[in-house]
């Protein structure tokens, strides 16, 4: 049952809503409608937020994983006093408004991450979830609870049926994350007909299965059943909970439960007809009744009240731990601290040199003992990745037995441990280190095999769309790896991945460009960085001999050239190429020919750069260019120009020794010399 305040405020957020879609004849009018309710109550009577300070650390974070509901949050925002007007939901979808189709982190006041692809919300919730129970086992002291929230997420059939969501949940019952609801809006219908054509199984057995607690609640409309799930769910500490609500798509509308009322406007009929089921005024549109506002506009006053008490906890934390406070105010800052890269080694030089993987292995570990929020791990990969942080644990439910995890070197098993196991799960992966990011406090990482960014796409699209601090490390970059063949080779990956605006990839050739990449990736603090690394040894070049790998940080650097800068020639190539095209240029100048070699680890960081400095690099004059690169040749005609060349692979790879591969490739020095010989007779 609920009161008849209770009942204004429901229908005061579904009619905001459904006013939105009308208006902008754009939408989705059928969430709202049908789940108003629960997120009324959360909202007004569990949700722990500040309106006038979104970014709060210790507020409970929501995620609206069912993004193309993004009316009902709006309406949440604009009532509960977020700086969200009610210009811009009446603009809703349109260009400038701060009310867009699907929730943008960034954009609105109060939108915690970026959410419309389904699947993804509750993957970020878990990150959030991790990270909220992560520092809270690093800062909290008895008496001192500084960290101590909730993620909430409410999510949909859609979600819950993606392969996103599966890996996220699954590991989220492992990790026992008990801080983590989501409210299940179980209408049984998705966009195209209901979920009875394809989604039968028991969803609650299934999270069961997963080690989640499930509660169900037969009627969403019921305010006091659903208060008390939030309520048995918060009192739940050691599972996370999904909550099943039974709700109907469209509620009051001529469609209730229909997919008709999923995407579309509900039209102007039926839009009378639902205000009229609903006692609700059906003109003027976007009414707000006062005693609903003053209702929710509580959120106010409980919110400073709230934070004012957090301030206390924090100042008296201060006091009685100074050292910790004034790291995790950090943290929570974004800031790095002072010194963080002092211990970053310098790689002397060495022919026969080391992987890129293992290099960056090496400089990750230097740097974590002076960054506490480096924090992530590997899709079950970290012996060949080699991103395991040694000696700084594992984070994990500790183990009944007090055993370590078999296999680990990393400290044991603990909720401060910073090495985050995500088990054979790349896409979820992808979608938790963006939940990290947006938490605050963490600079997190995951990692895996260059071949397998193509399972996590989505979500690394959806951290450069944010602006996440997010740094991917892919290693086994190219068909060097070998002999695990055209399966685990990435040929287009490369391209693939430099198409995504935001995205600053780097591929660096030896030791001392990996530890300059790493340093680039963490001060890179307002876009997603992925290192692309080698699994064979790269000669460590000899920078008395060639230029500083310094020269990194501009995304292309000339390494070597003629004794009069004034080339006839120029090489350029990424990763381990750069060593190919140096051994190329040696023989070419033995012949008489002025050669230029460019290491180009970057094509973001060049295209920063001024015009002026790209034209040192690359002066227009000298048009015999000739890149060097294992991936296909796409996109390098912008840096070869008409009258260059490029040296690809646009075929897929094949099993063979890495030796072979190469020869057989055309990737040897012969080739090169070949091919840059061609562009001068040309």
């Amino acid at each position: 049952m609920s009161s008849q305040l209770d009942q204004q405020c429901i229908n005061t957020l579904r009619f905001l809503a459904v006013d939105m879609v009308q208006q902008a004849d754009s939408g989705h009018p059928g969430l709202p409608l049908g789940a108003a309710a629960m997120a009324y109550v959360l909202w007004t009577r569990q949700l722990k937020h500040h309106p006038s300070n979104p970014h709060w650390p210790d507020r409970d974070r929501f995620v609206l994983s069912a993004g193309h509901g993004s009316a009902l949050l709006y309406s949440l925002l604009h009532v509960t006093g977020y700086a969200l007007p009610l210009d811009d939901l009446k603009r809703f979808r349109q260009w400038g408004s701060k009310a867009p189709g699907h929730p943008e982190r960034g954009h609105t006041a109060g939108v915690e991450v970026t959410t419309g692809p389904l699947g993804q919300g509750l993957a970020n919730a878990v990150g959030m979830a991790i990270g909220e129970a992560h520092l809270a086992a690093r800062y909290n002291r008895d008496g001192h609870n500084v960290i101590d929230h909730h993620t909430w997420a409410l999510v949909s059939d859609g979600d819950l049926m993606e392969g996103i969501a599966a890996e996220a949940a699954s590991l989220a019952g492992h990790l026992q994350l008990g801080k983590l609801i989501c409210l299940y809006d179980d209408n049984r219908v998705s966009l195209a007909a209901g979920t009875d054509i394809t989604f039968s199984e028991d969803r609650a057995r299934r999270f069961e299965a997963y080690g989640w607690q499930t509660i169900a609640v037969a009627d969403g409309n019921d305010v006091a059943a659903v208060e008390a799930a939030l309520q048995a769910a918060r009192e739940e500490t050691t599972r996370p909970t999904l909550i099943l609500v039974r709700t109907h798509l469209g509620f009051g509308s001529p469609e209730q439960d229909s997919f008709k009322a999923h995407g579309s406007p509900l039209g102007v009929e039926d839009v009378k007809k639902t205000k009229q089921k609903l006692g609700w005024p059906v003109e003027p549109a976007f009414v707000l009744p006062d005693a609903a506002l003053q209702h929710f506009r509580q959120a106010l006053s409980r919110g400073a009240r709230l934070e004012g008490e957090w301030k206390t906890r924090m100042s008296a934390y201060g006091e009685a731990f100074p050292e910790l406070a004034r790291e995790l105010r950090t943290r929570l800052a974004g800031e790095l601290p002072p010194g963080w890269d002092a211990d970053v080694p310098d790689f002397p030089a060495d022919p026969k040199g080391m992987a890129t993987r293992v290099a960056g292995g090496k400089v990750m570990n230097a740097i974590a003992a002076r960054l506490p929020a480096l924090f992530g791990g590997s899709a079950d990969l970290d012996p060949s990745t080699h991103t395991a942080l040694k000696g700084l644990g594992d984070f994990n439910p500790a183990l009944a037995s007090g055993e370590d995890a078999q296999g680990s070197d990393s400290g044991g098993w603990s909720r401060a441990g910073r090495n985050l196991h995500f088990g054979v799960r790349e896409h979820a992966m992808g979608g938790i280190v963006n939940g990290l990011a947006a938490h605050g406090g963490f600079v997190p990482y995951g990692s895996t095999f260059l071949i397998f960014s193509d399972y996590m796409r989505p979500s690394i699209r959806l951290a450069a769309l944010m602006g996440l601090h997010v740094i991917h490390v892919f290693t086994h970059d190219s068909l060097a790896l070998g002999e695990d063949g055209p399966t685990h080779q990435p040929v287009e990956q490369l391209a693939s991945l430099r198409a995504i605006p935001g995205l600053t990839l780097i591929r660096p050739a030896d030791a001392n460009e990996t530890a300059v990449a790493w340093k680039v990736a963490l001060a890179s603090q307002d876009r997603p960085v992925l290192l692309a690394l080698s699994r064979q040894n790269l000669a460590t070049l000899d920078r008395t001999h060639y230029a500083s790998a310094e020269g990194l940080r501009r995304g292309a650097y000339v390494l070597s050239d003629t004794p009069d800068g004034q080339p006839a020639l120029i090489l350029l190539a990424s990763g381990s190429e750069v060593g190919l095209i140096l051994a190329a240029a040696e023989r070419l100048r033995g012949e008489g020919i002025a050669v230029r070699c460019v290491s180009m680890p970057s094509w973001e960081l060049f295209e920063a750069q001024p015009q002026d400095y790209r034209d040192h690099v690359l002066p227009p004059a000298v048009t015999a260019r000739l890149a060097v690169e294992l991936g296909v040749t796409q996109g390098w005609d912008r840096y070869v120009g008409t009258a260059g060349a490029m040296l690809g692979v646009e075929r897929f790879g094949a099993s063979a020794p890495a030796a072979a591969l190469l020869r057989e490739y055309g990737f040897t020095t012969e080739n090169v010399v070949e091919h840059a010989k061609a562009l001068l007779t040309a």
